[in-house]
């Protein structure tokens, strides 16, 4: 059965590579909060336009620490998408704020501006949109920076799909299964705020610059020296590894264009590789491929997160009755991407889904 990802097939394509990097910061003796994290900072910040990069522990850390940087806590409101992995809303609640979940768009399944605006209320500190499978959203944030409110992308699927930005920060994952994967769980604040960056990197490591002495009250979010050291070698696929993503994603539609996809952009980098039908589980069982469904509850009908609906969202609600993510990783082999694009040909044919 083709896979829906193979995450040995990457550490077998990064070799040997990843095992001197890995080897390198062994040998060193240096394992946190040296030269690997910040070589890995500084190219990390060059590839995504921005001016600065702090590595941190994960994704939802980088989201958490941003808001905690921005001022952000008990008492204040974060408006994010109904239609997201929880971790975005467990960053908010890790930082003492509330999570305000909205309605997404109904084609790209992107925060809606119009519902995000309608959310804002006196205790509102931030909107924090979400990149969603690596597509993305420049218009939505450009229409939440309008409102004058801190605005903090979620870029946990969009290595490779962003270009600068004028945002106040943007978060990202490393996470094994990302375009850039780590070795471990990782992420990254990128911004251009120097004071910022400088406060996140604070917040990271117990509020110390200096040993032993405390600034402030924070938590340990340090990314390894081996996580970094890996990053690095990721990093330098990166670029080759999101067009063949790309590749495969246009090979899947050209194939079945008659399927509902999610939207197709010069720079979509298709972390996942998603497409909408109306019987899920029946096209899973009938496709003879691996799938997984990303996600399968909106936000506001996950059991821990029910005391935090304020709106009705419904098409949060029909993309997650309905999203199906298809194999899409670099290491694909082209027999199995056609193999892929037969059974979704076959579907197509088939006229129970819709474009």
């Amino acid at each position: 059965m083709v896979p829906l990802m193979d995450l040995r097939r990457r550490v077998a394509a990064c070799e040997p590579e990843m095992g001197e990097a890995v080897a390198r910061v062994l040998a060193s003796g240096r394992l946190l909060l040296g030269p690997e994290l910040w070589a890995f900072e500084a190219e990390f910040a060059s590839f995504v336009g921005r001016r600065f990069a702090v590595g941190v522990a994960s994704g939802t850390d980088a989201i958490t620490l941003v808001l905690r940087a921005l001022g952000i806590g008990p008492g204040d409101e974060v408006v994010v998408p109904a239609f997201t992995a929880v971790p975005t809303l467990a960053a908010v609640c890790a930082a003492g704020a509330v999570p305000v979940p909205v309605d997404v768009d109904e084609r790209t399944g992107a925060i809606d501006p119009a519902a995000a605006r309608a959310a804002i209320g006196a205790r509102t500190r931030a909107i924090v949109p979400v990149h969603l499978y690596g597509l993305p959203s420049d218009e939505v944030v450009e229409d939440l920076l309008a409102t004058g409110l801190p605005v903090v992308e979620d870029a946990a699927h969009a290595h490779g799909a962003l270009v600068g930005g004028r945002t106040a920060a943007a978060a990202y994952s490393f996470y094994p299964t990302k375009n850039l994967g780590g070795i471990g769980d990782g992420g990254a604040v990128v911004t251009d705020d120097e004071a910022l960056a400088d406060r996140v990197r604070l917040l990271r490591h117990h509020g110390m610059r200096e040993l032993y002495l405390h600034e402030e009250i924070a938590t340990n979010a340090r990314m390894s020296e081996i996580e970094a050291a890996g990053l690095r070698v990721g990093l330098a696929r990166l670029a080759d590894g999101n067009r063949r993503r790309r590749e495969i994603a246009e090979r899947y539609r050209a194939a079945a264009p008659g399927l509902h996809w999610h939207p197709a952009h010069p720079r979509h980098v298709h972390h996942l590789c998603v497409v909408r039908v109306p019987d899920r589980e029946a096209f899973r069982a009938r496709v003879g491929f691996e799938t997984g469904v990303h996600y399968p509850r909106a936000a506001t009908r996950q059991p821990a997160y029910l005391g935090f609906a304020r709106f009705a969202c419904p098409r949060a609600e029909a993309w997650a009755a309905e999203c199906v993510s298809l194999p899409c990783f670099p290491e694909l082999r082209d027999e199995e991407v056609g193999e892929v694009c037969r059974a979704l040909a076959a579907e197509a044919g088939r006229g129970e889904t819709r474009s």
